[in-house]
C-alpha cells in the first residue's frame, strides 16, 4: 500500500531552473495496482517518484509505503531495509559504468545475498527475455539508448520488489519494445507488485488504460 495525506516537499534551489514543489499531494494506491503518472514537463511527476523512492522526505503530511510511516525522525537503517523493496526506473538509466550488463541486473539479487547459481540463471533468464542475452557481457557505454534502458527496467524488476517506479520508462524504446515492457510490468501487478509509471506516451496510456494520478503545478488535480 501507498498513501500520502498532504504531503508538501520542496527541491533545494537548482542554478537555472525554478524548484519543484509538491503541495498537499494526496492519494492511496492498493498493493498490486497499476498507476499512470501523468502531467506537463515540470508538474512534480519526477519529485513524486523521488518521494516514494525515499530519495527525500516530506516536509509535511504523512506518507506511509508498505506499512512503514515516513517521517524525518525514521530511522536510516529502516529506510535501508525498505528501499530494497522499491526499485526505481530512473530516466539517466544509473547503470554502473565499471560492470558488466549482467552484473548491473544482478545487482539487487546480491543485495539479498542470494546463491550466485540462482542470480546467473535469474539474470540470464530475464536479459534473453529483454533482448540483451547476447550482450550480457558489455558494458554500458558500448549499448545503445535503448539497450541501456532495457537493462535498467531488468535491474529494477529482476528481485520481484513490492513496488516499482518508472520515470518515463519507454522514452528510448521502439514500439514494441515499450509495448512488450508495459505487459511485463501489467503483468507484474497479478503478482502483487505495485506499479507506477510516469509517461507522456499518449498512445501507450490509450492502450493500456488504467487508474492516473495527473499533477499539474505540483499538485494533484485528478486520481481516477
Amino acid at each position: 500500500m501507498i498513501r500520502l495525506e498532504k504531503v508538501t516537499w520542496q527541491h533545494g534551489p537548482s542554478a537555472g531552473r525554478e524548484r519543484e514543489t509538491l503541495a498537499n499531494i494526496s492519494f492511496a494506491v492498493p498493493q498490486g495496482s497499476f498507476r499512470w503518472l501523468l502531467g506537463p514537463s515540470g508538474a512534480g511527476k519526477s519529485s513524486l517518484l523521488r518521494l516514494l523512492h525515499l530519495e527525500a522526505l516530506p516536509r509535511s503530511g504523512t506518507c506511509e509505503l508498505l506499512g512503514t510511516s515516513i517521517t524525518p525522525h525514521v530511522k536510516r537503517s529502516a529506510l535501508a531495509r525498505l528501499r530494497q523493496r522499491i526499485s526505481m526506473v530512473h530516466q539517466d538509466y544509473r547503470l554502473m559504468p565499471t560492470l558488466s550488463i549482467a552484473d548491473n541486473v544482478a545487482l539487487p539479487l546480491r543485495l539479498q545475498k542470494r546463491d550466485e547459481d540462482e542470480v546467473a540463471q535469474e539474470v540470464s533468464t530475464l536479459l534473453t527475455w529483454m533482448g540483451l542475452g547476447a550482450r550480457q557481457s558489455s558494458r554500458p557505454a558500448e549499448l545503445s539508448g535503448g539497450e541501456q534502458q532495457r537493462t535498467a527496467i531488468a535491474r529494477a524488476v529482476v528481485s520481484r520488489p513490492a513496488i516499482i517506479l518508472a520515470d518515463e520508462p519507454t522514452n528510448a524504446l521502439d514500439e514494441a519494445q515499450a509495448v512488450r515492457v508495459l505487459t511485463m510490468l501489467r503483468e507484474l501487478t497479478a503478482m502483487g507488485t505495485t506499479v507506477i509509471v510516469a509517461t507522456h506516451n499518449d498512445a501507450l496510456v490509450r492502450r493500456y488504460p488504467a487508474p492516473a494520478l495527473h499533477l499539474e503545478h505540483g499538485k494533484l488535480i485528478s486520481d481516477e
